[in-house]
């Protein structure tokens, strides 16, 4: 989850390595629904629409943010939300809240900061430390859908996730 073109679906064909399996724009608002991709039948991985800037009417905004807040309150097999976050800027307001909100109903998340690329490996550290102070958290993983850095501790993050749901003998979906 994240906003409107910070790199949600480029992260999930990245990390599966899988060109064009998740929609990619560079338009904001592509992703308009709630997208399933079957891993290996291990796990799902979920493209929730983007929050924040994107060309369409208020009415769809509104109904997107619905369908998100439905999901992530009544799926009670929800193993770990990954909010994403443009490490070339500060996380916004609408990031703040929805850790918050990820928060109050007790999810487990970590934040993934995309685009890592763009920066030099001193504007890195500094992104890094600027989400960890606005966000609160040390839960954070920084990421390029480019060169694929992160991806053997995001997915080291997500296998723990599931490992720590099974064996509370909750399921992995």
């Amino acid at each position: 989850m994240g906003r409107s073109n910070v790199g949600k679906s480029s992260l999930i064909n990245s990390l599966l390595g899988v060109k064009g399996l998740a929609r990619t724009s560079s338009t904001p608002g592509r992703t308009q629904a709630l997208n399933f991709f079957d891993i290996n039948g291990e796990m799902l991985f979920v493209d929730l629409p983007g929050y924040g800037y994107a060309k369409v009417s208020k009415a769809d905004r509104q109904h997107w943010g619905k369908l998100i807040e439905k999901y992530l309150a009544q799926r009670s097999t929800l193993v770990l939300c990954i909010l994403i976050v443009d490490a070339r800027h500060e996380p916004s307001p609408l990031d703040l809240q929805m850790k918050s909100w990820l928060e109050h109903f007790g999810l487990s998340f970590l934040v993934v900061t995309t685009k890592i690329d763009k920066l030099s490996a001193n504007e890195q550290r500094a992104s890094l430390l600027r989400a960890q102070k606005v966000l609160a958290t040390e839960r954070l993983i920084p990421y390029s859908a480019f060169t694929r850095a992160g991806a053997k501790q995001l997915w080291d993050a997500i296998r723990t996730s599931l490992t720590l749901r099974q064996e509370s003998g909750l399921g992995s979906h």
